[in-house]
């Protein structure tokens, strides 16, 4: 079992900046992709930005530019750094893991971006 554990978010301004991060403990043999999706009020859990284990990204477009993922594979933490930030950023932030044919969820914290 993957234990994971969500730090920062909250409330900013548009144009203000924020850093997510997730750490992971428990049973863990390898770690795949990491990353973090986000579902907004009314809406369906969509991508926010991914990264491999070998550092290859992916991310959403709407968020191109302005978010950057990173990870430690010492630390086994994946941290969401995101700049720019509008009022469509708001949501609530997950962090997945997987690991072999597993993907572990954080327990999600809200971003609030006001105008």
């Amino acid at each position: 079992q993957v234990q994971l554990v969500e730090s920062g978010g909250g409330l900013v301004q548009a144009g203000g900046s924020l850093r997510r991060s997730c750490a992971a403990s428990g049973s863990i043999f390898t770690i795949g992709t990491m990353g973090w999706y986000r579902q907004a009020p009314g809406k369906q859990r969509e991508l926010g930005a991914t990264i491999t284990s070998v550092g290859s990204t992916n991310s959403a477009d709407s968020v191109k530019g302005r978010f950057t993922i990173s990870r430690d594979h010492v630390k086994i933490t994946v941290t969401l750094q995101m700049d720019s930030l509008r009022p469509e950023d708001t949501a609530v932030y997950y962090c997945l893991v997987s690991s072999g044919r597993a993907a572990y969820w954080g327990q999600g914290t809200p971003v609030t971006v006001s105008s």
